[in-house]
């Protein structure tokens, strides 16, 4: 991996750097919930992908409890990784993307251990996530950064525990 692998608060000045990396490097599917708008990265869809985001400027005071985070290596944006507050006390839920150039270079794992670090300082003990069987990329992830994994269906849960130190690169 090239360089360091540091998180962002997702703000006005890193928004179009994010947008550039996701309609270059990914599927609107991958990165943003399902939105009435052409399909591919038409205007429409870019517009809903900055309104989406700046949803959660608030973090985890503001409405939706949900921090968005810029990932970036060697100063650049690679992708976004988020932690979401959920009923259970001190659990956080964590999903996140990478372009395709990002993939693949451990920027993934690099990434999940750094929010886990800013988890555990905002008191959380457990970091969960969902992903799909077939998300061997999501899996690999999780699995390095120490993840319980739990397969219901087509769905794996997985769930870190950060009262233990997370695994190391």
């Amino acid at each position: 991996m090239a360089g360091a692998v540091r998180l962002e608060p997702v703000d006005e000045r890193n928004l179009e750097p994010l947008l550039s990396v996701a309609a270059a490097e990914a599927e609107p599917s991958d990165v943003m919930p399902p939105v009435e708008a052409p399909a591919g990265w038409s205007a429409a869809r870019r517009e809903a992908f900055r309104e989406f985001h700046r949803a959660h400027f608030g973090g985890f005071d503001g409405p939706t409890g949900t921090v968005m985070f810029a990932i970036l290596l060697g100063g650049e944006v690679v992708g976004m990784i988020r932690m979401a507050r959920r009923a259970e006390p001190g659990t956080v839920e964590t999903g996140m993307w990478l372009g395709r150039s990002a993939r693949g270079q451990g920027v993934g794992a690099a990434a999940l251990r750094e929010l886990l670090n800013v988890a555990a300082a905002h008191g959380m003990r457990t970091v969960a996530a969902e992903t799909t069987v077939d998300n061997t990329g999501a899996l690999g992830v999780l699995a390095r950064c120490g993840a319980k994994l739990r397969s219901d269906g087509g769905t794996i849960h997985a769930e870190i525990c950060l009262d233990s130190a997370p695994p190391m690169p």
